[in-house]
């Protein structure tokens, strides 16, 4: 997916400042921890930057904050997730709650969408 300069730099800033949820759940998506998956995060794909990214599962994971229960915010993530789908991409989201509380059901479920399940 082609990229521009501007968002290669907010995506580099957002990987310098992430969110606490985003910092916890990379702890496990690093490296290849999560059952050998490669993810990256803040990837710039197309328009948008997705929160975590792994190509071979086809798999977009977002972490939601507060800000995503406006209007606003759910009709650009609707949005962005008609985008991700109409590339093949599947886009999971877990609330920054999930990471907090639930750790090992975040991960469970991320797996089970990469294996290609819901």
């Amino acid at each position: 997916m082609r990229q521009t300069r501007i968002m290669t730099e907010r995506a580099r800033h957002l990987r310098r400042e992430p969110t606490d949820a985003e910092r916890k759940l990379w702890q496990a998506l690093r490296t290849h921890r999560l059952a050998g998956l490669s993810f990256r995060r803040q990837a710039p794909c197309g328009p948008f930057i997705a929160d975590f990214f792994c190509a071979e599962a086809r798999l977009v994971v977002e972490v939601d904050g507060a800000t995503h229960s406006s209007d606003e915010e759910v009709t650009h993530d609707r949005r962005r997730d008609a985008w991700f789908a109409a590339k093949g991409y599947r886009v999971l989201r877990v609330t920054n709650e999930d990471v907090y509380r639930h750790l090992d059901g975040v991960y469970e479920t991320i797996l089970a969408w990469a294996e290609g399940g819901k």
